[in-house]
């Protein structure tokens, strides 16, 4: 059976920390998401979560977006969404996500000051 989740992880010359998602994120890959998040959000408080390859997102993917927000926020940082597809678009805002972090088209998008 192939992964349904794989994480990469780069920094950008700016220092902005990219969390690159694909697959599926539910209550069974949600702990490895947020030891990404929380590794990213530890070098930097400047984060955006590439979402363009995630298919299927929920609440376990929810709580681990809000759990790094906090983390950032705390050190005067920000979390920023890009490339939400549809379904998952859909599931942050029937919770509100879209309006507490900030969600961009594209990864280029989200990485523009």
């Amino acid at each position: 059976m192939p992964e349904r989740l794989t994480i990469a992880h780069t920094t950008t010359p700016a220092g902005i920390g990219i969390v690159s998602l694909r697959g599926e994120i539910d209550h069974q890959t949600a702990a490895p998401v947020r030891d990404a998040l929380r590794g990213a959000c530890d070098n930097t408080p400047y984060t955006v979560v590439d979402l363009s390859d995630v298919t299927f997102m929920d609440s376990s993917g929810i709580n681990a977006l809000v759990h790094a927000h906090r983390t950032v926020s705390a050190a005067d940082g920000w979390l920023r969404l890009a490339g939400c597809q549809d379904p998952v678009l859909r599931v942050l805002r029937i919770v509100g996500l879209d309006t507490v972090i900030a969600c961009y088209p594209t990864l280029q998008h989200a990485l523009r000051p």
